[in-house]
């Protein structure tokens, strides 16, 4: 596509023969025949480093378009496993307060199959009543429990 603007000058064709060579009668500026701006003529070599240039830059945009793309995808996995995270932290600890209410019931359930087993709790065969004695010493009063303590046998 030649977009160069042109303008033609008529020039005077002389007819007839001389022995001058365009050496000996160079056209000068005054004589041009077309005027106007056109583009130099490009080299082999700029047209081929001018290839590879488009070539690089349409590489090195591809990079960061897979960057950029890579980099949301990572961001969106990093937020989904924080949210893991959390919801296992959050677990664990309702896991921890069961576990501990686990071992005390199993320390009662263990206390209580050993005492089946070796049957030291009885029902007594027969009751015996007894006459109410007076004692002349006095019974001392013990101090009351100010707290209870829960006792948790390991199994």
């Amino acid at each position: 596509m030649n977009t160069a603007r042109v303008r033609t000058l008529e020039v005077s064709i002389q007819e007839g023969y001389t022995k001058q060579s365009y050496v000996d009668n160079p056209i000068t500026d005054d004589n041009q025949v077309i005027e106007g701006y056109f583009q130099k003529e490009i080299s082999q070599k700029a047209m081929a480093i001018r290839k590879v240039n488009k070539t690089l830059c349409a590489l090195l945009g591809l990079a960061v378009l897979v960057a950029f793309v890579s980099y949301y995808f990572s961001m969106s996995n990093e937020l989904t496993l924080n949210k893991l995270s959390r919801q296992i932290t959050t677990l664990n600890d309702e896991n921890a307060e069961l576990q501990n209410q686990l071992d005390r019931l199993k320390s009662f359930n263990n206390v209580d199959s050993k005492m089946m087993e070796y049957n030291m709790l009885q029902k007594a065969a027969k009751v015996i009543e007894v006459q109410a004695v007076s004692s002349p010493a006095a019974v001392d009063n013990k101090p009351q429990k100010t707290a209870s303590f829960n006792w948790a046998i390991g199994y």
